[in-house]
């Protein structure tokens, strides 16, 4: 992680750049980061967003960004029945949504995530985060529980995808390593 820095970037200003660090990251096709950008872009006028990059020079090998989640947002109106089937409704209020996060490949592994999503949450302000994971044992997952999330609900379906996720909780601060 030496010769990377996180540090604040203009989400609205560099997001291709992220989007084509998402594509690798992620495996996305064309069309779905045209749809991503927009999204992203209209994120970016949102409220309270808090975005980081991992830079390599000036080169972004990295991102993450999130919100104070409100239950009006289109993610918390599709994951809301989820939670509250399962007892968890209370964690769409006074919760810090972490709502991207990627590394390049060949960065991944090194610290950069954790760190990023780390200081997103502490950045927030806000006593708990939650986000949305593709439901299997990925090396993102066992990053998110070690941080201290826990499952909320799962399996969690979006539209237009087939993929089941889960969406997973922690209190802030954190957990350190």
């Amino acid at each position: 992680m030496d010769d990377v820095t996180i540090e604040p970037i203009d989400l609205a200003a560099r997001a291709e750049e992220a989007l084509a660090v998402q594509a690798l990251a992620f495996g996305l096709t064309d069309e779905e980061v045209a749809v991503r950008l927009q999204i992203v872009t209209r994120h970016a006028e949102y409220p309270g967003v808090i975005a980081l990059g991992a830079l390599h020079g000036r080169r972004l090998v990295g991102f993450g960004y999130g919100m104070p989640n409100h239950r009006g947002h289109w993610w918390s109106t599709v994951i809301q029945p989820y939670l509250e089937a399962t007892g968890n409704g209370r964690w769409l209020d006074d919760s810090f949504a972490v709502t991207e996060l990627h590394v390049l490949p060949a960065h991944q592994g090194r610290g950069l995530g954790r760190t990023m999503i780390s200081e997103l949450c502490e950045r927030s302000g806000l006593p708990r985060s939650i986000l949305s994971a593709i439901d299997e044992e990925t090396p993102a997952r066992r990053l998110y529980r070690g941080l201290g999330y826990a499952d909320l609900a799962r399996p969690v379906l979006f539209p237009n995808t087939d993929r089941p996720y889960a969406v997973m909780g922690a209190d802030l601060p954190l957990r350190r390593r």
